[in-house]
């Protein structure tokens, strides 16, 4: 019986886009703005790109950024047997917001039904932070460093300490801002759906 394969990394993503449209590396550079050596240490999985440069190959190569380092679209979902990945912050996809500073973790894998994340928490109040978030799935948030206010949609404001965690339905309202005493907060969390396209959610978030 046939197997199905391994979803495939960032790597074998940018060779198969080159290769479907037939570019060299040069050619490849000349469209997206980014360099070839840089390309080429990606291609040979050297070499992770940022945030930034994915939004750029996004854009300048018209795909959708979810495409390029989480949720590629298969005919089916696929059987998840024996994947792993060592997450490191330095291969980490970073993302800043006025509110945070987001590190993607173990973005080689994808199609992932949950994305792990760890955050800088720097917005002090409700009113600095705005508007209240929501994606689809649910998240659990825990707090490595300082003290951080949880707002939700339905519910009081909350404080939680190192050691503390919440668990929330993201599709209610919710933000997570710095609790009076401290300058930041450190929280790592996971962001879980049954539904496909959860990064593009997120992304969506990031504007």
């Amino acid at each position: 019986m046939a197997t199905r394969s391994k979803p495939p990394t960032l790597a074998e993503v940018m060779r198969g886009i080159r290769a479907r449209n037939g570019w060299t590396l040069k050619q490849m550079s000349a469209k997206s703005g980014i360099p070839v050596s840089t390309l080429s240490k990606v291609e040979h999985d050297r070499l992770t790109l940022s945030y930034d440069k994915l939004q750029q190959l996004s854009q300048k190569l018209n795909i959708r950024m979810s495409d390029l380092f989480a949720e590629g679209e298969e005919e089916a979902a696929p059987q998840v047997t024996g994947r792993r990945s060592i997450g490191t912050v330095d291969k980490a996809v970073r993302v800043t917001t006025d509110n945070y500073d987001y590190h993607y973790f173990c973005t080689d894998l994808r199609q992932k039904r949950m994305i792990p994340i760890i955050t800088r928490i720097r917005a002090r109040s409700a009113d600095e932070f705005g508007d209240l978030v929501r994606h689809k799935g649910e998240e659990f948030i825990y707090v490595l460093e300082g003290r951080i206010e949880v707002h939700t949609e339905y519910y009081d404001p909350v404080t939680l300490d190192v050691g503390q965690g919440i668990y929330i339905d993201s599709l209610m309202g919710h933000a997570y801002v710095v609790a009076d005493g401290c300058d930041e907060a450190l929280v790592i969390g996971v962001c879980s759906s049954a539904e496909d396209g959860l990064m593009d959610s997120l992304m969506s978030l990031h504007g």
